[in-house]
């Protein structure tokens, strides 16, 4: 343990905190050094917990002027060598969309929190909402891979932005930690443990440096990076690329290294991957959910249980890429797959694409009001019920 995890030792305990204050902890306990961003409800807790903790371990807080100058600050300095985080909300989130892409593109590892809330536009800003779900995946333009993970729980959103700073590093890329207002503002005790095993280490360039392709990759499709004054000779950006770094334009080198940067997370889905099913096994309807939703989906299981009605749960925990196998699986044996999303629909979207069209059945709602439990077991039942007929 080492001087970091003590100092913080005192604060990782049984304790009562918020979603956006369990996210703050979790990336100063992750290595976070380096936050830049913008005071933007509901995320602005975050912000305000770094502007005090980053300083307590020699990291550096700046508020910048706006969302674009925060992701390219925070893409400098993880290009410098820190694990780098900014926090946001719906407006400020595509403000950032051509950074995240240029991150994504010259494979600059940072995290972005997204605290989702009413739009579209400035929209309603203490209200919760979930449409953002494609804007995760894709709001920047081209073709690019990213990560998106959607906690639904205070206890999980400080061991998610944990597996954000760990993936992030691990696949030199940024990672997305999307979650609506209710759960970012949402109060619940939890007991938070030491990062120990947690902090995944950049993979950085070794060897003679004249022979250094900063985009030639090894079997695990991801290229070392070159650490900040080592001496290696290093070109970067938001062109198409030769390993080399430099641009170019040659069909069949772009080919080459675009479809690295596509293909190099199936090198680690195992990693990437995770999820929750609930009850799926002998489901009748299974739920698919996410943030709140899931968690008015978790109650609606219980009540809908206690009537006779076997309703499942399954939960993306990340989000993109979409686990599919472990979809298909969860829902292999039931009538109808039910998809409430506080929006005008876009998880569902996805649902029907991996599923088909015929069982998926939606609720969708985007008046800054949450979808209850009871709403939930009774569009089930009535599902079940215009099926049978």
């Amino acid at each position: 343990m080492n001087a970091v995890d003590k100092a913080l030792l005192p604060r990782l305990a049984l304790r009562l905190i918020s979603g956006n204050h369990a996210c703050a902890l979790a990336a100063v306990a992750a290595g976070c050094r380096f936050f830049a961003g913008y005071p933007i409800t509901p995320s602005s807790e975050i912000a305000e917990r770094l502007s005090r903790l980053l300083p307590e371990v020699d990291g550096v807080f700046v508020q910048m002027e706006d969302e674009i100058a925060s992701i390219a600050a925070v893409i400098g300095a993880s290009m410098g060598g820190v694990k780098a985080l900014t926090a946001t909300s719906g407006p400020g989130f595509s403000l950032k969309q051509e950074n995240i892409g240029y991150a994504a593109g010259a494979e600059i590892p940072c995290v972005i929190v997204n605290v989702m809330r009413g739009g579209p536009s400035t929209g309603m800003p203490t209200r919760p909402a979930q449409g953002d779900i494609m804007q995760s995946r894709w709001g920047s333009h081209g073709d690019y891979p990213i990560i998106v993970l959607a906690p639904a729980s205070v206890r999980e959103i400080y061991s998610e932005t944990l597996r954000a700073f760990d993936l992030a590093e691990t696949c030199r890329t940024p990672v997305v930690l999307l979650y609506d207002q209710v759960i970012a503002q949402l109060t619940e005790t939890v007991e938070l443990v030491a990062a120990e095993g947690i902090r995944a280490e950049r993979k950085w360039a070794s060897g003679a440096r004249e022979a250094y392709q900063p985009y030639a990759s090894d079997g695990g499709a991801i290229p070392a990076m070159s650490r900040p004054g080592a001496g290696y000779r290093v070109h970067t950006t938001g062109l198409n690329h030769a390993e080399n770094g430099f641009p170019t334009q040659d069909p069949e080198t772009v080919a080459r290294n675009l479809g690295r940067l596509l293909g190099k997370f199936e090198h680690h889905r195992d990693a990437i991957d995770s999820w929750q099913a609930i009850g799926c096994e002998d489901a009748e309807v299974v739920i698919v959910a996410i943030g709140i939703s899931a968690r008015a989906a978790t109650r609606a299981i219980e009540l809908a249980r206690a009537g006779g009605l076997r309703l499942g749960l399954f939960r993306p925990i990340t989000l993109w890429p979409f686990p599919e196998d472990a979809l298909r699986a969860a829902a292999k044996h039931a009538r109808a797959v039910l998809v409430p999303e506080m929006n005008a629909g876009q998880l569902s979207l996805e649902v029907e694409r991996i599923l088909g069209s015929k069982r998926v059945h939606a609720i969708h709602r985007y008046n800054g009001e949450p979808i209850t439990p009871a709403e939930i077991a009774a569009r089930a039942a009535a599902v079940l019920k215009e099926k049978a007929t």
